[in-house]
């Protein structure tokens, strides 16, 4: 039933932005949006494909995704989010979703939401090999795309909670922005939170000095995702959807590495993408050391969870394969 409140203490439990002054934020915005009062019938929790608060707010009129931040930083975070898939719009024609007035408000002190039209789609074990073809198809779309250097001028970026510098390195090397720009700033907050060995990260070091004899033939800047994990896809009947964009320009196998990075995805996904950009056969090799960022930066978020210290393995195993 819809309403200012929730009806029930276990819902406020399940998901924050059941708590009532949300809830009346979400109903204003939304009613400002549209031009006419707007309500909800009920709510989709989405919160285990998230690091923050999210669901939808069903409605017969329009749905409304919601994802919420009490994080200090909450507003830059999503401003650099709406940034991002404005970006992909802009550059590629990519699909994206479209924000509810400005996309991202203030409920109170502390406390912010974004907002977007909801999208109804399929996850996880659901998606059709279709799905996945289609993901293929969203991914070589925006890598069609082309840049002029490395990394990106207009914004910076966020790799989940944690700052992604965007600015072009003075050599205009992809190995360099990669060390610089990705691998540097991930080992030091994995460092700095104490879920590293200094022995695994004296081996990120020597990674990173030698990145430039590890990368492989120098690519054109692409334009990327940034964050492509299958999560960050909505697979809706009309195709895919892309989400929680982190987006620059640079090796499209950086892009690639990423989709899978924590869970196996199938095959044909790889197959529509070569289909439309062959894949270079050396990007095997080189798998392990553009998500090696990733890896760091999962260690310096949830260090102390399962996919933490799977993450420490794969660094462990990453600089005996790069040595």
């Amino acid at each position: 039933m819809p309403s200012d409140a929730p009806t029930s203490s276990v819902a406020v439990v399940a998901n924050a932005l059941l708590q009532a002054d949300i809830v009346l934020a979400v109903k204003r915005a939304t009613s400002d949006y549209i031009g006419k009062p707007w309500d909800w019938d009920d709510f989709v929790d989405l919160t285990d494909r998230a690091s923050h608060p999210c669901g939808i707010f069903r409605s017969r009129v329009v749905s409304v995704f919601a994802k919420l931040s009490t994080d200090p930083g909450g507003m830059e975070l999503f401003e650099a989010e709406l940034k991002g898939l404005a970006f992909l719009r802009a550059a590629a024609k990519a699909r994206t979703p479209t924000p509810i007035g400005t996309g991202r408000f203030a409920v109170g002190h502390g406390t912010f939401v974004l907002l977007s039209e909801g999208l109804f789609g399929r996850h996880g074990d659901s998606r059709t090999p279709q799905d996945w073809s289609a993901m293929g198809h969203a991914l070589a779309t925006l890598h069609h795309t082309r840049g002029h250097h490395f990394g990106l001028d207009d914004f910076d970026g966020f790799f989940g909670p944690l700052p992604q510098d965007n600015r072009p390195t003075s050599s205009a090397r992809w190995a360099d922005f990669y060390a610089e720009r990705r691998l540097a700033p991930r080992l030091r907050d994995a460092v700095d939170s104490g879920s590293l060995p200094m022995t695994l990260a004296d081996g990120v070091e020597h990674i990173i000095r030698r990145c430039s004899t590890l990368s492989g033939p120098e690519p054109q800047p692409t334009l990327l995702h940034g964050d492509p994990q299958p999560n960050n896809c909505v697979s809706t009947d009309a195709g895919a959807v892309l989400v929680d964009a982190a987006p620059y320009f640079g090796h499209p196998e950086a892009d690639l590495a990423l989709v899978d990075w924590i869970e196996p995805v199938p095959v044909v996904l790889f197959d529509r993408y070569n289909e439309e950009i062959p894949i270079d056969s050396g990007f095997a090799a080189r798998r392990e050391l553009w998500r090696l960022h990733a890896y760091l930066a999962a260690v310096a978020v949830v260090g102390h969870t399962a996919l933490g210290r799977r993450c420490l393995q794969r660094i462990s195993d990453a600089i005996d394969a790069y040595r």
